[in-house]
């Protein structure tokens, strides 16, 4: 391992986990001490250059991100994860197994993303219906993002909505309702195209 980054009180670091030079794990939240919230990372992982892991996440085994990654606290991360350069994973988020989130996608809080999902570069993803109102962090709810699930690249997905199983969002759409199990969605905003089962695959 290299000797330019920083590991922090609290954090256990998996067997064979790989971190890369100038990524910090255990980043104290604000209103907490060092050390105040265990940091759980499993085996077998890769931890690329740059990252910033806040305390008191807990992630699986075979994790890996890209490059310059940030991860807010308190979140729950499966095994085989993989989180893309320049991505930001903000708190209390739900990750499952097997979800793969690509280049430069915003996971607000209180976001579940179940097992198998898959996110493309540039998605967004939000929790605020009427950002600047009153009461508003009491009342966040990040999208649900259902088992298997494709979100394609630079989709938007507006609070507190569900994309069912299996569906597909096309490129470039925004989603203001929520996606029924196994349909194809797209365009501003997005309306079913298509089923799973009349695709070509």
């Amino acid at each position: 391992m290299n000797k330019d980054y920083k590991i922090l009180k609290g954090v256990m670091l998996g067997e064979d986990t790989i971190v890369e030079a100038y990524s910090i794990i255990g980043v104290a939240p604000r209103g907490h001490k060092e050390g105040e919230l265990e940091t759980v990372i499993g085996t077998g992982g890769c931890i690329r250059s740059h990252a910033v892991i806040y305390a008191g996440n807990r992630i699986g085994d075979k994790f890996q991100t890209g490059n310059k990654v940030n991860i807010r606290e308190l979140n729950e991360i499966g095994d085989n994860v993989s989180i893309g350069t320049l991505s930001v994973i903000e708190h209390h988020v739900n990750i499952g197994n097997s979800v793969r989130i690509h280049t430069q996608v915003f996971i607000p809080e209180y976001s579940v993303l179940e097992e198998g999902a898959w996110l493309g570069p540039n998605v967004v993803l939000t929790n605020a219906k009427y950002p600047l109102s009153l009461g508003v962090k009491e009342s966040l709810k990040g999208p649900l993002i259902k088992k298997c699930a494709i979100i394609g690249a630079n989709a938007t997905i507006l609070p507190g909505v569900v994309i069912g199983e299996k569906a597909i969002v096309g490129a470039g759409s925004v989603i203001t309702k929520d996606v029924p199990s196994g349909t194809v969605v797209a365009g501003n905003p997005a309306k079913i195209i298509n089923n799973v089962s009349g695709l070509p695959y």
